[in-house]
């Protein structure tokens, strides 16, 4: 068994605890299933936010979804000029027999113009 990260974000479509919440779930949603993570697989996930997003902590959408059992940390991103506004980030530890390389990395909702290095479609 191996000890794992994946990362994703997602685009807010507003500073509304609903939106951001949803994003949230959205993505985190997303980030597990395409990596068949399970929740006992879970090892902690770390949230960011940029500055503009002041509505709802994300860790508390994971909660939502059963995962208060689960160490989660939210934090701010670097708040630097011109980096794109209303993004959400998250960064999962997990157990996995995957390799590195088969760690799937989720961009969603206009989020994939982060990486250039990553498939879209992944």
């Amino acid at each position: 068994m191996n000890v794992r990260a994946a990362r994703g974000a997602i685009v807010a479509p507003d500073d509304t605890a609903e939106r951001v919440l949803g994003a949230t779930g959205k993505l985190l949603g997303a980030l597990l299933e395409r990596n068949g993570i399970e929740h006992d697989d879970l090892i902690s996930i770390l949230f960011t936010v940029t500055d503009d997003l002041r509505s709802a902590f994300p860790a508390e959408a994971a909660r939502q979804m059963g995962m208060g059992d689960v160490p989660l940390l939210c934090a701010r991103e670097i708040p630097v000029d011109g980096a794109m506004p209303s993004v959400i980030r998250v960064l999962a530890h997990f157990h996995t027999e995957r390799g590195l390389r088969e760690v799937v990395h989720v961009y969603l909702d206009g989020a994939e113009k982060l990486r250039d290095d990553i498939d879209a479609a992944s």
